[in-house]
């Protein structure tokens, strides 16, 4: 795959729509980037996406939802993955508020300020209500921003993790069942150790407590911005994620290997 490609949405678990992308990445394989649908009683949506592909991303997310009844977005973070379709969404759906921090709304104020009457301002720990249930803003273990928030829904079961668990991978898929387990553990080693690279220098407890935390919440389901769905895996990912710090930093081609 050579160009960033748009797949059609597929449910992830009840009332949980995934608006999937892959994205490659030169030399290392390709990536998926995702974004979610809660169909709560007042719809949330799960980021936005990559810009290249925000055309596609609204045609799609327009057949799957009426925008005029999408009522939240959940921003977990202000990677450019994760806002690709921010503003022709804010335009679009004038009764969207943006769920997110108050370190998300000043990183975009540099170059594309949140209007603050559409912002609502939620914290790790904290809950929000929206019709028929009630999501958790959790701190997932891994992550490559600061602000990084992600969410628990316990009426589906679904843990919504940012960047945590991502996995190259070496073509798409749509079911992290479905991908091999050496080739999963792989991808998801390989993927934390570029996008977390902070893991080889924290306490081992301090980490481990973090992965317990997940364990805790014992997601039947699993939805990463950069993993196709993986529902039953939350023991195979944890794992997966404490072999991390044990791994070589990731250290990227030179001058010297693009040819000179």
């Amino acid at each position: 795959m050579d160009r960033p490609v748009m797949f059609e949405s597929f449910s992830a678990a009840p009332g949980i729509e995934v608006l999937p992308a892959f994205f490659p990445v030169p030399g290392l394989g390709i990536v998926p980037i995702n974004a979610f649908l809660i169909r709560a009683a007042e719809p949330v949506l799960v980021d936005t996406g990559v810009a290249v592909l925000s055309d596609p991303f609204m045609d799609l997310l327009a057949r799957v939802i009426d925008l005029q009844e999408l009522r939240w977005l959940w921003l977990t973070h202000t990677d450019q993955d994760h806002i690709g379709s921010l503003q022709p969404l804010l335009e679009a759906a004038p009764r969207l508020r943006v769920i997110t921090t108050f370190l998300s709304v000043g990183k975009m104020s540099l170059f594309q300020p949140l209007p603050l009457e559409r912002v609502y301002l939620l914290n790790p720990g904290q809950e929000i209500t929206v019709g028929d249930r009630t999501l958790l803003a959790v701190k997932p273990p891994t992550y490559d921003a600061p602000e990084t928030t992600g969410l628990y829904d316990p009426k589906s079961g679904a843990l919504f993790s940012a960047d945590c668990f991502g996995a190259l991978l070496s073509e798409p898929a749509l079911d992290a069942a479905g991908i091999g387990a050496e080739k999963l553990r792989e991808g998801l080693l390989t993927w934390t150790t570029v996008d977390s690279p902070w893991l080889h220098a924290v306490d081992g407890r301090k980490f481990e407590r973090m992965l317990a935390a997940v364990a805790e919440i014992s997601p039947e389901v699993i939805l990463s911005s950069h993993l196709p769905p993986a529902r039953g895996m939350t023991a195979r990912l944890l794992e997966g994620l404490a072999a991390v710090p044990a791994r070589p930093p990731f250290v990227g081609p030179d001058q010297q290997g693009l040819g000179g």
